[in-house]
């Protein structure tokens, strides 16, 4: 699952590709291989380079993708590893891709063909370390940890699809007020996120109404701008004013939770002191 902060695609992407830099000096030689094997009429070589340049390609998709999970592992206060690990199966891709360009494109001895595949492998862990493994759990109560990932991650899909379906949006006022639902809304995600035992009084926010807005807003971004009625968009106004009530109601209520659960601890401790 990922964090409920907003971040920058594109300031993660080039994040990505500064870490797998290293990864394109593979490609490079190979490109080069290919390109004069395929001048030089040499079909065979031609075929074999190209097949190893594939191989480390596909070590750079797997690794991008690795890369990815484990940054927003990083920065996500609350979820789980990932469940398939790409950094290794990259680790393992460079180590058959190093093998096959020694020995089979490379006429390279077995023996050294394996012993380069294996510090390939090695190099890969010892540079890029290994996939996350361990859960960001925090105490969740009585209630099952799947609950709280699968209702939060529910959440954060619906809001994503909110702000797609309003990009385009040329109601600027609306545009404004769905924008101000979503922030207040992610607000309350990441108060849930430090308290995930509040998901149970907020199951009715995360469901009913975020799902609710997001219905309102894909039904909208069906519409030509011309077809919404002026009776309809006073409704929708209407609606979007009566969200940030509900909206500002729900943070009061959580930080009043808060509050009583400091008190609790607060009134434990002196009795504690006093005993």
């Amino acid at each position: 699952m990922s964090s409920a902060k907003r971040y920058n695609p594109k300031s993660t992407d080039a994040r990505i590709i500064k870490k797998g830099f290293l990864l394109y000096i593979f490609l490079f030689p190979l490109f080069l291989s290919v390109i004069i094997a395929l001048f030089g009429t040499h079909y065979m070589a031609f075929l074999l380079n190209s097949v190893a340049f594939l191989l480390f390609l596909g070590v750079i998709v797997l690794s991008k993708i690795g890369f990815a999970q484990e940054m927003d592992y990083n920065k996500a206060k609350l979820t789980k590893a990932p469940k398939i690990p790409y950094k290794q199966l990259s680790a393992y891709l460079l180590g058959i891709s190093t093998f096959f360009s020694a020995f089979v494109a490379g006429k390279m001895g077995l023996i050294d063909s394996l012993f380069v595949g294996i510090i390939s492998i090695c190099g890969y862990w010892l540079y890029y370390g290994f996939d996350p493994k361990v859960d960001k759990i925090d105490d969740f109560g009585d209630i099952s940890p799947d609950i709280v990932f699968e209702t939060l991650q529910e959440a954060q899909d619906k809001i994503k699809d909110i702000e797609k379906d309003i990009e385009t949006m040329s109601d600027t006022l609306l545009h404004k007020k769905i924008t101000l639902a979503l922030k207040r809304a992610n607000i309350i995600l990441d108060a849930i996120i430090d308290d995930p035992k509040d998901i149970r009084n907020a199951r009715k926010f995360l469901v009913v109404y975020i799902d609710g807005i997001a219905k309102v807003t894909s039904s909208y971004s069906n519409l030509r701008q011309e077809d919404i009625s002026p009776e309809t968009r006073e409704k929708l106004l209407g609606l979007m004013d009566d969200v940030e009530v509900k909206f500002d109601k729900e943070l009061q209520r959580l930080k009043a939770n808060d509050q009583f659960d400091l008190d609790v601890h607060i009134d434990v401790l002196k009795e504690q002191i006093k005993g």
